[in-house]
């Protein structure tokens, strides 16, 4: 029986461990090199400008919103955001072209 137990507690630390030692290699790696760009990617248009300086502090663009969906989430953050017209036209624009 004590040697049972034995086994078993054995068992669990190396299991704890290769979990441990797992875990450690799968985080990624952080580093401060500023993100670069690379030289054929496109200039950004100004919606995009505009929604970084604007939403972005907050919120990561949508990868799918529809124009009906866009123009809702606009007009219920215009007043928050203090978003100008032209802003808010601009950011239509860049969400659901």
């Amino acid at each position: 029986m004590k040697r049972r137990s034995l086994s078993l507690s054995a068992l669990i630390c190396c299991l704890a461990i290769c979990v441990f030692a797992a875990a450690q290699q799968t985080q990624p790696q952080t580093q401060n090199k500023p993100a670069q760009k690379p030289a054929d990617t496109p200039a950004i248009s100004e919606g995009e400008k505009r929604f970084r300086i604007n939403c972005g502090r907050c919120h990561n663009a949508p990868e799918d919103i529809s124009p009906r969906e866009a123009r809702a989430v606009l007009r219920h953050m215009r007043v928050r955001a203090m978003l100008s017209a032209e802003d808010e036209k601009f950011i239509l624009q860049y969400l659901a072209p």
